[in-house]
């Protein structure tokens, strides 16, 4: 019953956009009905590749500008929901491109970035995803601060700035273990002044005080110890801290 009632919505959605087209051939109007319906549903059947093919007849078939647009956005839909997450991020970065000021265009930035976000790999790994995710979520909330979905979208800005963090602890403590305590330094404290809530500051202290040992800084080294001391005085990292600074001076 559900589906039948989408159906009829959105077939006289399909007619209320006809009457506004100047003469529309009725043999076209009646194809572009059946492939949009067929493109519903093959979606609800989880068809996607069957649904973009439908959809891509409609956009292509420039009947009315209105129902082109809503194809174009079912079919990043259909991209998104068949997990190819790339084409999704293209389909949905075109439509921005070229309707800048759709009413829709909030709902294409959420999903833009979720697009972004199910492509975070691990921090050992590139952070590209992470970063365009990051940027997506906040333009989203910069230009609609009021939009419904702002307590979720900042939870997930918030999880991709940890991510990205964590990356650079990775990265600082790769270039410690490899003899570069000038370059674990840098990335540790970049980390520090980029993500100051990191929740796993504990361990980047600790290690930025081995950086700052390692390049001959003790007041630096004991300036980090403190703090992780000071912070976290239940860290796993503060027995080692301790052993650390106790045979340093």
């Amino acid at each position: 019953m559900r589906f039948m009632l989408k159906r009829f919505f959105l077939l006289t959605f399909i007619l209320a956009l006809s009457a506004c087209a100047p003469s529309p051939d009725t043999d076209n109007l009646g194809g572009v009905q059946k492939h949009f319906t067929e493109g519903e549903s093959y979606f609800e059947r989880g068809l996607y590749d069957e649904a973009i093919a439908s959809w891509e007849k409609v956009r292509d078939s420039y009947y009315s500008p209105e129902l082109n647009i809503l194809a174009e956005i079912k079919i990043a839909d259909a991209y998104f929901e068949a997990e190819r997450y790339v084409e999704a991020a293209v389909a949905y970065e075109d439509f921005l491109k070229q309707h800048p000021d759709h009413p829709r265009n909030a709902d294409v930035l959420y999903q833009l970035g979720l697009t972004y976000y199910r492509q975070i790999l691990s921090v050992d790994r590139d952070q590209t995803a992470t970063r365009n995710a990051l940027a997506t979520f906040e333009i989203l909330l910069e230009k609609y601060p009021e939009d419904p979905r702002r307590e979720e979208v900042g939870a997930l800005i918030q999880r991709c700035r940890d991510h990205l963090a964590a990356h650079e602890l990775y990265v600082g403590r790769f270039y410690l273990r490899t003899g570069h305590p000038k370059a674990a330094a840098q990335r540790l404290e970049y980390l520090f002044e980029t993500y100051p809530n990191f929740f796993e500051r504990d361990e980047a202290y600790f290690y930025l005080g081995r950086a700052y040992l390692e390049l001959g800084n003790r007041d630096k080294a004991v300036d980090a110890f403190n703090t992780l001391m000071k912070e976290f005085p239940k860290s796993e990292y503060i027995p080692k801290a301790q052993k650390i600074v106790a045979k340093a001076f």
